[in-house]
């Protein structure tokens, strides 16, 4: 909430005074100030905006940064070094051990694009402690081909990413990264809903299935193990259609008991949504629902009544999702 927000950016002030006293903090309600609003085109609230060596007409959005240190983090990888300088087998472990998630990069030279890709990344991902190396013993100690990046996960390897030379695509790397910041597959609840949003991962894949059926773990398992080679494209989630405070979701999706379990995948942006063409839940049929998806084979699924027998009877016709593109159009 925006309350919560505001405290935890409060704390983020107080503890950066003394450390990092040239960054001010300020805060606004927009309600009042029409001109600020339109000005730096606030839609959301809370918004936070970075702005650097005086300059107003371009500042830095801050997404999806909720606790005190997340901020401070943020705020000193923009302002710093964005990564640790890793020298020793040693460090390595210190970094990994430290947190359940850490990011090391494994590089050839300390100067090159993908180390600077590397870099921006770290930036834009301040929940986890990121470090990076071009020791040889390092590397070797660790049996990773050099120009990678190397997720881990409670100190082991969970995730390898070979950064090609040249430019890396780094918004897909962020997305990847910060993937692992929920699980393989997340079940939505009022929790985990704000991660899942923060997470800017535009695709979403939902299963919406009773947990208390019978045949539910053959049907989780088949859907999860889909889910690992998505990662950072689609986003598997969850639904309990016997949970009441998800009935909301169930409407959007026009899901009914009789359709469950039921596989639907929603674009964030454009709100489109895509039903699995098969009705099992098979790993096979939820791979190639994703694939045909990004393809973009997928057909659009609009949800629609029934077209009712006497639509063609009066002078004003009864037009529904099924027959109105093949009427007017």
């Amino acid at each position: 909430s925006s309350q919560n927000l505001s405290e935890e950016f409060a704390e983020a002030a107080r503890q950066l005074k003394k450390e990092a006293p040239r960054i001010q903090f300020g805060k606004i309600d927009v309600t009042h100030q029409h001109e600020l609003r339109k000005e730096f085109n606030i839609q959301v609230f809370p918004t936070v905006k970075f702005f650097v060596n005086g300059r107003r007409d371009d500042p830095i959005d801050c997404k999806g940064v909720r606790k005190a240190s997340t901020f401070i983090t943020w705020l000193k990888r923009r302002t710093g070094p964005s990564t640790v300088l890793i020298n020793s087998t040693d460090q390595v472990e210190a970094i990994i051990k430290a947190d359940d998630l850490a990011v090391i990069g494994f590089f050839r030279e300390l100067h090159n694009d993908s180390v600077e890709v590397f870099c921006e990344t770290a930036r834009d991902v301040p929940e986890m402690p990121f470090g990076m190396t071009a020791s040889e013993d390092v590397c070797a100690n660790y049996s990773i081909q050099r120009n990678s990046l190397v997720v881990f996960k409670k100190g082991k390897p969970v995730h390898n990413e070979v950064l090609e030379d040249g430019r890396q695509n780094k918004l897909g790397l962020t997305r990847l990264i910060k993937t692992f910041t929920l699980d393989l597959v997340t079940e939505y609840n009022t929790e985990t809903s704000v991660k899942i949003f923060d997470v800017p991962v535009e695709n979403h894949i939902l299963l919406f299935t009773p947990t208390n059926s019978e045949t539910f773990s053959e049907i989780y398992d088949n859907y999860k193990s889909a889910a690992a080679e998505f990662r950072g494209k689609i986003l598997f989630v969850l639904v309990d259609t016997n949970e009441a405070r998800n009935g909301r979701i169930f409407e959007y999706f026009r899901i009914r008991d009789i359709d469950v379990p039921a596989v639907r995948i929603l674009n964030l942006t454009s709100n489109a949504k895509y039903k699995m063409p098969a009705d099992e839940v098979t790993k096979e049929n939820v791979k190639e629902f994703c694939q045909s998806y990004l393809n973009g084979k997928a057909k659009q699924h609009l949800s629609s009544e029934e077209i009712p027998q006497d639509w063609d009877k009066m002078p004003v016709k009864v037009l529904v999702g099924k027959n109105f593109n093949s009427i007017i159009f």
